[in-house]
């Protein structure tokens, strides 16, 4: 007998895409649904249905898990999409579903990194003058407004799409980009544009980890914005691992 369950993904990561993709093809009938919140107008679609949205909450998420029937949950969202993650412990405890966190490992400090590690983005601000004129800034939009206001500081801001209101900086140079982004690129792009630091958060895996390994090699000082605190859960850093852990639950496709 083909499966018959439901899984969702919380996604908005490649390896939320790339989770869905493998598991259209090693289980056919499984249906799989991807959740993004919607913030990026022309995501990457990945296998499976896509629901663009969010849920109201924990409880609103609970709500949906029940009546919706799924059996299983992967958080498979971005290390710094703190709230949805909570919300997903708190509803699967509620629901009583099963849930894995998808979430790559973070970068690690490396013999020639010059990093000045903060916990908020304010902290990156108030750091950011006594570090150069010339930054670039590789936070997204959301959450740009903390280093509105500073004088004499220019950021080289990459999106991957262009935002529907201007941006809160002061002097500032929108790039648009989606990753990944080869080291030897970033690094091109960073000595072409004078940037003296760099402002990121510790999004980890390969797919933007080029402007860190360019940093380096340019001697340039990184300020990198420490992952937020999540509740505790069952955790795997592959898509192979996560995959896994369907099977075990599941059973071989087809059973």
């Amino acid at each position: 007998m083909p499966d018959s369950r439901r899984l969702l993904i919380l996604g908005g990561t490649g390896e939320a895409r790339q989770l869905a993709d493998t598991l259209a093809t090693r289980r056919p009938g499984l249906s799989v649904i991807t959740s993004l919140a919607g913030r990026t107008v022309e995501p990457r679609r990945p296998a499976g249905e896509l629901r663009i949205g969010g849920f109201g909450g924990a409880a609103g998420l609970a709500d949906y898990l029940r009546r919706t029937q799924v059996d299983l949950v992967i958080d498979a969202t971005h290390p710094y999409a703190a709230a949805i993650s909570r919300h997903a412990v708190e509803a699967c405890r509620s629901a009583a579903r099963p849930l894995l966190r998808l979430e790559r490992g973070p970068w690690r400090a490396e013999t020639g990194d010059r990093w000045a590690e903060v916990d908020s983005l304010t902290a990156a601000a108030r750091a950011a003058p006594s570090l150069g004129r010339r930054a670039f800034l590789t936070i997204g939009v959301k959450e740009l407004s903390a280093f509105a206001g500073i004088p004499d500081l220019w950021f080289l801001v990459r999106l991957v799409e262009m935002p529907a209101e201007p941006l809160p900086l002061l002097d500032h140079e929108i790039l648009l980009g989606r990753g990944p982004f080869a080291a030897g690129a970033e690094r091109d792009l960073l000595r072409g544009r004078g940037i003296e630091f760099v402002i990121a958060k510790n999004s980890g895996g390969v797919a933007t980890y080029g402007k860190i390994a360019a940093a380096r090699e340019l001697g340039l000082s990184v300020i990198l914005l420490r992952r937020p605190e999540l509740p505790q859960a069952e955790t795997v850093e592959s898509v192979e691992a996560a995959t896994a852990w369907v099977a075990a639950r599941l059973g071989p496709s087809g059973s």
